[in-house]
Order: C-alpha cells, then structure tokens, then sequence
C-alpha cells in the first residue's frame, strides 16, 4: 500500500509518459460491448474465478483491458455488467462516480502502469449521489463535501434544461455528471491529456440503466 501511495504522489508531480497497450482503445471498447451483450442475454463466459486463473494472477500480474471509475451502488459491479473475467478491469468504485484527488491518482496508475488503453467512467440510472444533489436538502457527515463534487453538473442541467423536471432532469444530471468526472479528469492530469492527443488512451462516458442492464455509452 505504501508503494501504490508513493507511486500515485510521483504521478502528481510531472506529466507521466504513458506506454503504449497492447490493445488498441477501440478494442478494449469492443471487449467491453460485447460483455454487456452476454450479460444482458445471460450468456455470460465468467461465471466464476477458476484456481488457474487465480494463480496466474497472483504470480504474473494484472494486466487489466481497461480502468473503470464507476459507482459505489451495488447494482453496478464493472465486472459483471461487462462480463469481464478476473484481473481484467482496473475499477475505482466511489459514491456518484466523482473525480477527486484519489480517484484520480488510481486511474492514472491504471494506465500509466498497468497500460489500460480505455477509461470509462460509468454512471447510472437512479443514481442516490445524484438524487441528493438534485433534491438539495440536509446531509450528514461528509455526504456534503461528495454532494458538492455532483451539484455543479446539476446546476449545469438546470440551466440548460429548463423545463426538465423528475426523471427527466435527474437523468440529465447523470450525463452531466459523468461528463464533469471526465473533464475534472483531464483538467488535472496534464499526463492522460497528453496521452489522448498521443492516441494512446481513450476516456470515454458510459450509463448503465439499472431497469435492463444495458450499457449506453456517450458520444465524446
């Protein structure tokens, strides 16, 4: 733990030159498209992690298709939404898939060191962090300071949106905020900008719609 804290600081520091996968964003994409289809007709080829698997892993390494910033909800699991077999995701999970210091950090390990060609921030349908922001309202502990990340994207929807109101602006305000985690992404990481225009890594906004398990996946 001590090592990965001390590697996600020098990462900070400077604009990281990022190596090249051996897999080209669009196919690590495809991977993941294809998984939500078998996922969604229940054809999925992961239904459990063999003994082999798990040695190889422990032994040579992960070495993951793409990074995922996703949702802490726990109808949102990357690897089974995208049927993906273990080791082959790098997920950062947090409430209202927001873009702070440490998810930052974890997504750029995930394609500077473990050479992830794609990342895809996944938000969703119903998300709570969303509905907080978007009702406003009392919070305790800390829900404040992760709500205030969110409410920018929200104030955005409304003004663009409005008329927008109920379900129509909440999933207004999902899309925003997804796109907010992408653009707080590029914002402060000079290294994964710089990798973009290199072509080496795609960042890319997803939903995931908790009624029928599908994936849409935003235009840039």
């Amino acid at each position: 733990m001590r090592t990965f804290l001390a590697i996600a600081c020098l990462i900070g520091l400077s604009a990281p030159a990022f190596a090249e996968s051996a897999i080209s964003p669009a196919q690590a994409k495809k991977q993941l498209e294809q998984g939500n289809q078998r996922y969604m007709t229940g054809k999925s080829i992961h239904a459990r992690i063999d003994p082999v698997t798990r040695e190889r892993t422990a032994q040579q390494g992960q070495k993951p298709v793409a990074t995922i910033l996703g949702c802490s909800d726990a109808r949102v699991p990357p690897e089974i939404i995208f049927d993906q077999g273990f080791g082959e995701l790098f997920v950062v999970r947090v409430a209202g898939n927001v873009c702070s210091t440490a998810e930052l950090a974890s997504v750029e390990y995930g394609v500077k060191y473990l050479k992830t060609p794609l990342v895809v921030v996944v938000g969703h349908t119903k998300c709570g962090a969303v509905q907080a922001a978007v009702a406003g309202g009392e919070l305790k502990g800390s829900l404040p300071k992760l709500v205030g990340m969110i409410t920018p994207a929200v104030d955005e929807t409304k003004t663009k949106f409005p008329k927008k109101t109920g379900d129509d602006l909440l999933n207004a305000a999902i899309e925003a905020n997804v796109r907010k985690s992408i653009k707080d992404m590029l914002a402060n990481s000079p290294g994964l900008e710089q990798a973009i225009k290199n072509k080496q890594v795609e960042i890319v906004g997803a939903i995931r719609d908790i009624e029928h398990g599908g994936v849409k996946w935003l235009a840039p």
